[in-house]
């Protein structure tokens, strides 16, 4: 979403934009005609075949378009890391001397380099990538993503601009209700996102609460935290709605607290998402928004366990004021942080500073 929002935003600026994307759609392709552009909320998108069906997304035409295409742009953005299309995009863009931006969006985390496939990793980031890296200007969305990325690398520069995060006009009305403490949890639902800690806090918690979890993923990963959830004793006081799209904003409103046990998250949409509605979040230290909702007073952090969660919760629902002034707070300084023709003026200054050395 943050993205192609980006993309349109420029479209709308005036500035020329083109995506190259493959046919990826998880382990299916997408339904489109391959080779061809075409318009895509009023951005010319090229999707490339992909050789390879897994997260690498190997793609020969794609990198073979570049190749030919490369010197009639003036930047060249890639986003995400550790697949074959952004690692060699990166190393044909620099061979063709256009200068390449890298949002790594979390790939170039500590935790990235930890979970899954951690010899390939950092063979790859010897042989290649580091060096690739070095002679490339870097995004980040939020302040503790940069910190991470200044430890590691040594790039030519590292800016840091938050994600566009597409929000309604207005709030949406609020359908809380008193007596139970309502909270959710929104987002993929995989390990990463550290759901089996919160469903492990819930059996701690000394007040009334329901907890929704909205979002979907793999049916083996959340049979067992249901069945995790019934070993707690707690499966009667979670309601699980899969993926909601259309009543987001509305769904948001209606808690009392957006519940993030991330155990990483470059910048967190969702969270943004939360506090444009008034509610407020309690977050991972892992998450990247947790300096600037520190900073706001949106919302608390505790560390990643069970008993720091549970005890986070049972106090936070003793500061209702401080809940009421979130909600009535947070929705315009959202508004004002995350204006899309703020954040697009910034994308732009960066562009414009690497074309002009």
């Amino acid at each position: 979403m943050s993205v192609s929002m980006l993309a349109e935003q420029m479209i709308k600026a005036g500035i020329q934009i083109e995506a190259y994307a493959t046919t990826a759609n998880g382990k299916t392709e997408l339904p489109v005609a391959p080779n061809v552009p075409v318009a895509v909320d009023g951005v010319m998108v090229t999707y490339f075949k992909r050789l390879t069906g897994d997260h690498s997304h190997f793609s020969p035409e794609l990198l073979k378009q570049l190749w030919k295409q490369s010197k009639r742009f003036d930047v060249i953005h890639i986003h995400a890391w550790w697949n074959l299309v952004s690692l060699f995009s990166c190393l044909l863009a620099l061979m063709r001397n256009v200068p390449v931006v890298i949002s790594p969006r979390g790939t170039l985390s500590p935790y990235s380099f930890q979970n899954k496939n951690i010899g390939t990793k950092w063979f790859i980031h010897q042989l290649l990538g580091k060096h690739l890296l070095k002679r490339c200007y870097i995004h980040t969305t939020s302040a503790q993503e940069r910190e991470a990325i200044v430890k590691m690398l040594n790039p030519k520069c590292i800016t840091n601009i938050p994600n566009f995060v597409r929000l309604p006009s207005g709030t949406a009305t609020s359908t809380r209700q008193t007596g139970v403490f309502k909270l959710i949890f929104f987002s993929r639902i995989e390990e990463k996102k550290g759901l089996d800690i919160l469903i492990d806090a819930l059996p701690l918690l000394t007040i009334p609460y329901k907890l929704t979890v909205a979002g979907d993923g793999d049916l083996a990963y959340i049979k067992t935290l249901k069945s995790l959830a019934g070993k707690n004793g707690v499966a009667a006081n979670i309601d699980w709605i899969g993926f909601r799209s259309e009543d987001k904003f509305e769904m948001l409103a209606g808690n009392d607290l957006l519940v993030l046990p991330s155990h990483d998250e470059n910048f967190g949409n969702v969270v943004v998402e939360s506090l444009s509605e008034g509610t407020a979040v309690l977050l991972s230290p892992f998450v990247g928004l947790v300096y600037y909702v520190a900073e706001n007073k949106f919302g608390w952090q505790c560390e990643l366990n069970p008993i720091a969660f549970a005890n986070m919760i049972n106090f936070i629902v003793t500061r209702q004021h401080e809940l009421s002034d979130i909600r009535k707070n947070a929705p315009d300084k959202i508004r004002a942080d995350f204006d899309e023709s703020r954040l697009v003026k910034r994308y732009i200054d960066l562009y414009t500073d690497i074309i002009d050395g």
